[in-house]
């Protein structure tokens, strides 16, 4: 099965639109102010308006007001949320949306352990753990840390990059891969070029 490839961190409707003609399953818009590639609703509305069909889009939380959160899903039709803090199962479940759970790969991190208690997750993505810092570290962890045989699906994140994100697969066979800083060229703005080397390099060990 071709490993699915989300790009995170747009900021723009123009990247969001490289995403989609270089083959991105889905996109991912930040709604954490403290993030540098944060978006406000307006600007995530123009990006969701330019997207084509059959392209998933992503809304990104960290410990979110509730009324954030459903200030969000009024203005904008988001397909799955994704929390990155740490909220609690009955939390993510609050708004009858299908959702994913970040889990920080620290040193005690218990995958298995989160997967039933997030039983009910569309995913559960494994990001590098930063103290301090929720994800988009762009450092990447032990790829194989990765339970084989999860029947919850994996999206892996962190320090992924064109150069490295075959290898990644190929250890972890995660569901999907999700990428923000190693497909762009400043925090905030994608570079096209990249985003295309990122998919072909996914889609070539598919292939193989």
């Amino acid at each position: 099965m071709r490993t699915r490839v989300k790009i995170c961190g747009i900021t723009r409707p123009q990247d969001a639109i490289a995403a989609a003609q270089a083959g991105a399953d889905a996109i991912g818009l930040v709604f954490y102010p403290a993030s540098p590639r944060a978006v406000e609703i307006d600007q995530a509305r123009e990006i969701v308006t330019a997207l084509p069909p059959f392209v998933t889009t992503v809304g990104l939380f960290v410990d979110a007001e509730e009324a954030t959160v459903r200030q969000v899903l009024t203005a904008l039709p988001l397909d799955i949320l994704q929390f990155h803090g740490d909220e609690s199962p009955e939390a993510c479940r609050y708004y009858a949306r299908p959702y994913i759970k970040a889990l920080r790969m620290r040193e005690e991190a218990d995958v298995l352990g989160a997967a039933r208690e997030y039983h009910d997750a569309a995913g559960l993505l494994l990001d590098t753990y930063q103290a301090g810092v929720p994800g988009g570290t762009g450092d990447r962890f032990d790829w194989r840390r990765v339970p084989a045989h999860l029947t919850t699906p994996v999206v892996l994140a962190g320090g992924l990059t064109p150069e490295n994100v075959a290898e990644a697969v190929i250890t972890a066979r995660p569901y999907g891969v999700d990428v923000s800083g190693g497909v762009e060229s400043q925090k905030g703005i994608k570079d096209a070029y990249k985003i295309r080397s990122f998919i072909a390099e996914v889609d070539r060990v598919g292939r193989e």
